[in-house]
């Protein structure tokens, strides 16, 4: 087997899930992925842990999408049950073709969406963690051969997680007690968001494999402004580009896109969350250094910013906080150029200009 999957294994199993004797471990397995899947046994066996394989095709989920009537659905109890069972749940995505779900209409998307939330949920309860097996559909899609598309994942997975936790525990630290973010790139966006009384989150690989970002919720109600996303978006098999959104007391007051404006529709109207933010992240893994139109890895991209739509994590709005928590059935992330021309505020000071943050060598303030 394959050193380097057999490495991704392992900080699947050590690092990100913290896998131990008896854990009841789910693995949602995309089409593809079956040394990594094989490789995971391996390390799970070690662990004396109860693997049980969950298949996760695309062109089976596009057959259901399509065939089953959305209203008359009921939640999945047996999938809820065993998620609810399980101790811990990961998700290796491999995907031939990330455009498999394409021609499901978007409003049909959004309702099975709404099935599923109850089991997106119960996932979000375990020891979770989501990661990429470098299939050769996505090199393709990342414009890369497949070996070259290999290194880059297994470099971007297997990194010093401990230093880059320290590295990340930098930005943390200012985000972490502020009350105002201001987010600006050229002419093209200019937005300002309250973070007071949420939680920033350091992720280094626990949940999110390759980790590499520093993330918070905005007050639901808190964006002003206007934000183009440079970066296409992938959403419900679709590829939304140049998406430029207009919040006005928190919500989307107007949007437009180049090229699949109604798959971004449909998201805004999924309900009423959709049209809110969930997140703000900031991409601090500096291995991923290009677009690869894979969200798992763009999001972490050094010199971006990302808001999603939707959902907001608990990680950032625990039960016991004084800010409301955003709810959706949808979570969608759009990314931010902060290369050029660009500055991140936190309560009025420059943390960020170009990509540099404040605490690296080349700031300019």
């Amino acid at each position: 087997m394959n050193k380097r999957v057999r490495d991704h294994a392992e900080v699947i199993v050590d690092h990100s899930t913290d896998v131990q004797p008896g854990d009841d471990v789910v693995i949602r397995a995309g089409g593809g992925t079956e040394p990594l899947v094989t490789a995971l046994h391996e390390k799970l066996g070690e662990r004396n842990a109860n693997p049980l394989v969950v298949s996760r095709s695309g062109r089976a989920s596009r057959a259901f999408s399509l065939a089953a009537d959305p209203e008359a659905l009921e939640i999945p109890e047996h999938t809820l049950a065993l998620m609810e069972a399980a101790d811990v749940v990961i998700g290796v995505r491999g995907s031939a073709n990330q455009h498999e779900s394409a021609d499901v209409p978007p409003d049909r998307q959004v309702a099975l969406e709404k099935r599923r939330k109850p089991v997106q949920e119960a996932v979000l309860d375990t020891r979770w963690v989501g990661t990429q097996f470098p299939h050769p559909g996505t090199a393709q899609k990342a414009e890369m051969s497949t070996p070259a598309y290999e290194a880059f994942v297994y470099d971007a997975v297997t990194m010093d997680w401990a230093a880059q936790s320290a590295f990340q525990r930098q930005l943390v630290e200012i985000l972490d007690p502020a009350e105002a973010v201001r987010i600006v790139s050229g002419e093209t966006t200019d937005i300002r968001l309250s973070v007071d009384g949420t939680v920033t989150v350091n992720d280094d690989a626990r949940n999110n494999l390759p980790g590499g970002e520093v993330f918070t919720a905005p007050v639901p109600d808190s964006a002003e402004g206007t934000v183009l996303f440079d970066e296409p978006v992938i959403t419900r098999g679709r590829e939304v580009t140049g998406a430029r959104l207009t919040f006005t007391d928190g919500k989307v007051a107007a949007f437009e896109a180049e090229r699949n404006e109604d798959a971004l529709a449909a998201t805004l109207e999924a309900d009423a969350g959709a049209s809110r933010l969930g997140e703000l992240g900031i991409g601090m893994n500096r291995e991923i250094d290009r677009f690869t139109y894979n969200m798992l890895f763009d999001e972490k991209m050094g010199d971006t910013v990302h808001l999603a739509l939707g959902r907001a994590y608990e990680k950032n709005v625990p039960e016991d906080s004084p800010v409301e928590r955003n709810e959706s059935s949808i979570h969608l992330d759009m990314i931010v150029d902060m290369s050029e021309d660009s500055r991140i505020e936190v309560d009025g000071e420059v943390v960020q200009r170009n990509g540099t943050f404040r605490f690296e060598d080349g700031f300019e303030g």
